[in-house]
């Protein structure tokens, strides 16, 4: 589709990668995020086809063997992926794609689409994005230290991204979204 692109949007847990998204959708007409496959349980207030395609593990792995995987990932022992046809459907609607993926599919997406257009969101500093994890009141102890390693691992990404945006006001960070779109 003329001048429809493909974004990746990245960060780890609790950087606001998901509602800056959900916000960007909501302000604009023009763009859709690719609904991702995951075989992690549905968390409260989530809801299927919505937040994710909640799948089975052995659907989900018949589904990478069948290629219906633009990208897919193992994270926190669950897996995670963005089947091509949601892309290929938003972008038929004449919609920029929204990936909301990790730093792992980035690179597997950057293979076979380098036009991509590639954003990693990152807190002001570890200690906001380990207050705002403790916040969500989702995690126990021993969660929130694995997703606090994991936020280090993923922030050493960081520079494989085109775009870096610090998620420190969600307005500005917001702002700062949309204007890429343009």
């Amino acid at each position: 589709m003329p001048n429809k692109k493909l974004f990746i949007f990245s960060a780890p847990s609790g950087c606001g990668k998901t509602s800056l998204a959900q916000a960007l959708i909501s302000s604009r007409d023009d763009v859709a995020i690719a609904v991702s496959h995951t075989t992690r349980a549905m968390r409260p207030g989530e809801h299927d086809a919505v937040d994710y395609y909640f799948t089975g593990t052995q659907t989900f792995e018949e589904m990478i063997g069948r290629g219906e995987f633009l990208e897919y990932a193992r994270v926190f022992d669950n897996l995670y992926g963005t089947s091509a046809a949601a892309a290929e459907d938003i972008m038929a609607k004449g919609q920029h794609v929204i990936l909301d993926i990790d730093w792992q599919g980035a690179r597997q997406v950057r293979k076979h689409y380098p036009e991509v257009v590639s954003v990693f969101i990152v807190p002001p500093s570890v200690e906001t994005l380990e207050q705002r994890l403790r916040d969500r009141g989702q995690d126990d102890e021993a969660t929130i230290a694995r997703r606090m390693q994991g936020a280090k691992d993923e922030l050493a990404h960081q520079d494989e991204y085109d775009h870096i945006i610090v998620n420190d006001d969600f307005d500005t960070a917001l702002a700062e979204l949309s204007k890429l779109l343009d």
